[in-house]
């Protein structure tokens, strides 16, 4: 098996069939046909318009890809099919930092310390650290408005009704639904649980909502000023279509997967354990035995 750092991160079809031929995956449209290695290839995220066999699906499952079905440009999350991790190793140290007070707050900070590089916020309380918060992002909307023109009053929106927002808070929904989409998919792909938030609680996506805070203020909210600031026609459209631009270039999947890493596995970067194909028995405590042996 390629090893996940050397693998291709992703690639992103749309409006093609995707078949198998031999040990690769292909993906067809009117300009022709091309083959993706599946051995190599870490995600593949299915856009609009794709159809995929069977016998795709096995390949890539044997060569421990996973595969995502996505909006335009990976923009949405809809459905995955397996975790790219062999091993529950970021899966176990997420619930482990979740399920014990001390070590939820210390993933609460370094979420914290990731957006405020400059501050140390190692002591501060959970009520401190939303209040930083809040000040920093109101900060952030009254410096698009300014860079912009756009005008801007406060953060307020219907979640059951969109369009009962003005302009921006429209846009600013749409933006925030695209980058959610993103960061679920990288979730999902790592094998980790989008339900454990440390920030976030109580909904099936509060870890998504954990993680996307760490980029709004550089994809989403600039991406809805400039939508807004442009004269959109289609808000909500012309806002997932300025999403999908800003982050065309894959980076934020690479962030994503890095910042996942240090926040759950501090003091553990190897990529390689997450390829391994291992079970074992838990033996109480941290313990583990060999499976597959008979202890009678």
């Amino acid at each position: 098996m390629v090893r996940a750092e050397d693998r291709l991160s992703f690639v992103y079809v749309e409006r093609a069939v995707i078949h198998r031929e031999h040990n690769a995956v292909t993906a067809t449209d009117e300009r022709g046909t091309i083959h993706i290695p599946a051995a190599s290839l870490g995600a593949l995220l299915l856009g609009p318009g794709t159809t995929v066999s069977h016998q795709a699906m096995v390949v890539l499952a044997e060569c421990g890809s996973t595969v995502v079905w996505v909006g335009e440009r990976g923009v949405r999350y809809y459905a995955h099919g397996r975790s790219l991790a062999r091993s529950s190793r970021l899966l176990e140290a997420q619930a482990r930092a979740f399920a014990n007070q001390s070590s939820r707050l210390r993933v609460a900070r370094a979420m914290y310390c990731m957006r405020f590089p400059d501050e140390d916020v190692r002591t501060f309380t959970m009520q401190q650290l939303r209040g930083r918060e809040g000040a920093r992002v109101r900060q952030v909307y009254r410096q698009e408005a300014r860079r912009t023109g756009v005008k801007w009053d406060r953060r307020d929106y219907d979640p059951d009704e969109f369009e009962a927002s003005d302009a921006i808070n429209m846009a600013l929904s749409a933006a925030h639904t695209c980058l959610y989409g993103i960061v679920h998919a990288v979730i999902v792909a790592l094998g980790c649980s989008p339900g454990l938030g440390f920030v976030h609680t109580g909904h099936i996506r509060s870890f998504v909502y954990d993680i996307a805070d760490l980029y709004k203020a550089e994809v989403s909210i600039p991406a809805a000023f400039n939508v807004v600031a442009a004269g959109p026609v289609d808000i909500a459209a012309e806002t997932r279509h300025a999403v999908r631009d800003a982050v065309f270039d894959g980076s934020i999947l690479k962030q994503c997967t890095r910042d996942l890493h240090t926040l759950l596995l501090p003091d553990d970067r190897d990529d390689e354990m997450s390829e391994l194909n291992v079970v074992r028995l838990w033996d109480g405590a941290e313990r583990s035995v060999a499976a597959g042996v008979d202890y009678g």
